[in-house]
């Protein structure tokens, strides 16, 4: 009889306790800021925390958001499948610290935007301003289901209950909270759930590191099983996991994430003063490098435990991103609460995501969709509970599709797929507004459109080859030979290698690109055919304070007297700062 996940590890009463207890705390923080005091009663307030968030709290936010639930329990499975290498994710996050505080937000920040969607408006016109909010809605709304389907697996994983049961009630919790506290519910639950990620993966390391022998032995281990070889430099972009993946693709992918979502840059619009902002990014970069260290660091001590033992190939779980959970509850198994605390750190780092695209959703919808239907002007009371009610409903749909991501393979390369297909776009977007004084309406629209197009053209078909079998990653080598189960000894690096190589070569080669540079190709598109468009339109200005200050050296003598600059436009000259 072959052994599965749940016949061999169980959950306590005090793992429950710790689980259900960050629920209910979470939700306790959104009752509070939703029945007392000011009661979020204004659009300000629900939306922007009144503008009185600190810039520590916000600057965790902004990091815990990104690194979500998918990223924690993907890691591990890539650093045991593929090494270390994704730590070089750091590296790109120091790239995006950068970008975004000296290019993006100085600008937005500069003009006062609550809705950073605003300014595309502004700079072009209202039909780019629609597209764009179509192309993050859509993100939004499917992003929303693969982050809470993590930790509803890892749950599922470790209990036995149904993964959809457990997405349900992780979502209706998520709904609720967020709903009904606002933006400071959001900020103060992500502060608490990064307190309870950073103390539940320590303690997982330390117990690794105790139960393996020390740091040193961890490490030499790793090193002799290949899962140090850190620094791939081959530019053949097929090839998963290179250095210019990471620096390239993921830097792109964090920046967008950052700076053109709504839900990354309405937390930094919150703060008072430009140094904040730039105070909280840096706050921000180090959390997630924090964060994310600690996840290549628990990587490695997972891959000691499994060396010799593969659990997906001796069937003790049916997908790799079971890995994490399955090493947690079993050298957890003879410590109390280390399973429940664990089980507690995916969820929070999924929920604090889950909450900041819905609050940040509720906004954009409510501008562009909601307000424009009801055509009167509202009060601040009867604003906030329409706010509320586009939560819960926005907050439903996006639970009813939750269901759907178990279909559709590995969580950690989806959620890079979606950034790619719409956050590269929105992306080159907003470069081609704030660094390109050429750029006109008709270039942005129709590049924005291309850099879809282009992107989709290579994502959609790799997922389907994907999903049919025939692009697969070789992997660093795995062995079942310590299995006593397990009638097969070992299964060779070079086998699977080959294997992997005759299989993934029947694709053609642009379709097994990496997912990884998905984002930046999506980018680099947007820009290069909104660029053409422009330069084949007519001539009208622009005003330089929908420039980043990094180009006004760039512009002409008259650029730097006037207030604006000469550029390309299909149709507008008075969209210019309202």
């Amino acid at each position: 009889m072959t052994p599965n996940l749940n016949s061999k590890v169980t959950l306590n009463w005090y793992d429950y306790t710790i689980f259900v207890g960050t629920l209910v705390f979470s939700t306790m923080i959104g009752i509070y800021y939703g029945c007392f005091g000011t009661k979020q009663a204004t659009t300000r307030e629900y939306l922007m925390g009144a503008k009185t968030m600190k810039i520590i709290p916000i600057g965790i936010s902004v990091a815990v958001g990104h690194i979500s639930g998918t990223f924690l329990l993907g890691t591990a499975a890539e650093v045991f499948r593929y090494g270390a290498s994704v730590w070089l994710m750091v590296v790109s996050i120091i790239i995006m610290g950068f970008l975004v505080n000296y290019i993006y937000l100085p600008v937005f920040f500069k003009l006062r935007l609550r809705n950073i969607y605003d300014y595309l408006e502004q700079r072009f016109d209202r039909k780019t301003r629609i597209l764009a909010i179509v192309f993050y809605v859509v993100a939004e709304v499917f992003l929303f289901p693969v982050q809470a389907y993590t930790p509803s697996l890892t749950f599922a994983t470790a209990s036995g209950f149904n993964v959809n049961l457990v997405a349900f009630v992780l979502c209706a919790v998520c709904v609720f909270y967020t709903a009904i506290g606002g933006f400071k519910t959001v900020i103060w639950t992500d502060f608490f759930q990064f307190g309870i990620i950073v103390t539940s993966f320590v303690s997982v390391y330390l117990i690794g590191l105790g139960k393996f022998g020390g740091f040193l032995s961890v490490w030499y281990t790793a090193l002799a099983g290949e899962r140090l070889q850190v620094f791939n430099f081959d530019v053949d972009p097929t090839v998963r996991g290179t250095f210019w993946g990471y620096l390239i693709g993921l830097a792109a992918a964090s920046t967008s994430h950052l700076a053109v979502r709504q839900t990354g840059a309405q937390k930094f619009l919150t703060l008072g003063k430009s140094t904040d902002l730039k105070w909280s990014v840096t706050y921000t970069v180090i959390s997630m490098s924090v964060l994310q260290t600690l996840c290549v660091l628990v990587g490695l001590v997972v891959y000691v435990k499994y060396k010799d033992c593969d659990p997906l190939t001796s069937h003790m779980i049916s997908k790799h991103d079971q890995i994490f959970p399955f090493f947690v509850t079993e050298i957890g198994a003879s410590l109390p609460g280390i399973s429940g605390l664990f089980i507690a750190a995916i969820c929070s780092g999924s929920l604090s995501s889950m909450s900041s695209n819905l609050n940040a959703l509720s906004g954009v919808i409510y501008k562009d969709v909601a307000y424009l239907f009801l055509m009167k002007k509202l009060s601040d009371k009867s604003s906030s509970s329409i706010l509320k009610v586009i939560v819960l409903v926005v907050g439903t749909l996006c639970t009813c599709l939750v269901f759907t991501i178990g279909l559709l393979g590995e969580i950690f390369s989806i959620s890079l797929l979606l950034q790619g297909l719409a956050e590269g776009p929105l992306l080159g977007l907003f470069t081609l507004g704030i660094l390109f004084p050429q750029a006109n309406s008709k270039g942005a629209f129709y590049g924005t459109l291309g850099g879809f197009i282009a992107v989709g053209i290579l994502a959609i078909p790799a997922k389907f080859y994907e999903l049919k079998g025939l692009i697969k990653y070789p992997t660093k080598p795995l062995s079942v030979r310590s299995c006593d189960f397990f009638n097969q000894t070992t299964t060779t690096t070079n086998f699977t290698t080959a294997l992997n190589d005759s299989v993934s070569s029947q694709v053609p080669s642009i379709f097994r690109i990496s997912f990884y540079y998905y984002t930046f190709i999506g980018t680099a598109m947007t820009v290069i055919f909104g660029l053409i468009i422009s330069y084949m339109s007519k001539s009208a200005s622009v005003d330089r304070k929908l420039l980043s200050p990094l180009i006004y050296r760039c512009l002409p003598e008259e650029g730097r007297e006037e207030e604006k600059v000469s550029c390309t436009s299909a149709q507008e000259s008075s969209l210019i700062l309202r």
